[in-house]
Formats: structure tokens, sequence, C-alpha cells
């Protein structure tokens, strides 16, 4: 059984620094493409940022670049995502998600975490 458990969320204030983590369970971790997705209340969900399966590349989307920082421990099974600079826009639930595929979408990815809710305050 596959589980993706994201950690990490909370409540913070404009400016401020937060780490989200994922631990993988009971798939290949060093073979899937992580990714950071998030979804604000009444809005679709969006990407964030994405690691490859050997962390060689990185992908953000632009709201973020500069501002978040993905990482991966292949042998650990975590991917994080380090939160710099946040703004109240930033706040929303954000969940961890693995794919195979090249393609950077939430129907592409093959599994999701819960999510966990982080919270910009002004």
């Amino acid at each position: 059984q596959v589980r993706l458990e994201e950690s990490g969320g909370g409540l913070v204030q404009d400016g401020g620094s937060l780490r989200l983590s994922c631990a993988a369970s009971g798939l290949t971790f060093s073979t899937y493409n992580m990714d950071w997705f998030r979804q604000a209340p009444g809005k679709k969900r969006e990407f964030v940022a994405r690691i490859t399966w050997s962390g060689g590349s990185t992908y953000y989307a632009d709201s973020v670049k500069g501002r978040f920082t993905i990482s991966r421990d292949n042998a650990k099974s975590t991917v994080s995502l380090q939160m710099s600079s946040l703004k109240p826009e930033d706040t929303a639930v954000y969940y961890c998600a693995a794919s195979r595929s090249i393609v950077i979408s939430t129907k592409s990815s093959d599994y999701w975490g819960q999510g966990t809710q982080v919270t910009v305050s002004s």
C-alpha cells in the first residue's frame, strides 16, 4: 500500500519560513518524480515544484521561484519543500504527489498525500 504523508504545515507570518516534508512508503521512491501542489479555497489545485527521480532537475512555478526550494533524500524516501519569504497568497493546502510521467499535471500524478495546511497571515 502506497502512502505519502505530509508534515510541517502551520501558521506563519508574512515574510516567514516553513519547511514541509513528505514521507513515502510502499513504492520504489527513487523511481518517481516528486511534486508539490497546492490548493487554496475556491481555487484549482496548482503546481508548485517538482524534483526528478534522481534529484538532478528541479522545476518551479513562477509564483514561487526564488522563494521555495524542493529537495529529496532517496535513502530516506522523503521529499521536502523549503518555503521562504512567504506571502498571504501562499496560503493553501499543500500536497505531495508521486509521478512517473514527464508531464506535470494533477492528472498524471500516480499517488497523492492527504495534504498539510499552510496559512500565512498578513
